[in-house]
């Protein structure tokens, strides 16, 4: 499965709006790239649930899953965050409840 066919099984037309608000931001293709792998690791994470229907908490795990079990580096757990805040605020207009700085 390819980095957008997750995305599209999880919501169709999702990876389109991805793309439109990382245009909207004027983000280059490499942060594109970023931003797109991201998300979909935390769709394929989840079972490919849509992504609007998860929570906070689901976000937790995700992070905890990828410091605790994979011990990616501090600087790919803030990519990972990053693309996942402007996922949720840009993409899908849902701003996080609580603070997602804590690790």
């Amino acid at each position: 499965m390819d980095i957008t066919e997750a995305l599209e099984q999880s919501r169709p037309g999702l990876v389109n709006l991805v793309q439109a608000a990382i245009h909207k931001r004027e983000l280059n293709q490499r942060a594109e790239q970023t931003y797109l792998h991201w998300i979909s690791r935390f769709v394929l994470f989840h079972d490919l649930q849509d992504p609007g229907t998860l929570s906070d908490d689901d976000q937790a795990r995700f992070f905890a899953y990828l410091n605790e079990q994979l011990r990616v580096s501090r600087a790919r757990l803030n990519q990972a965050r990053q693309a996942l805040e402007f996922f949720y605020n840009d993409v899908l207009s849902k701003p996080e409840q609580q603070d997602s700085a804590a690790a």
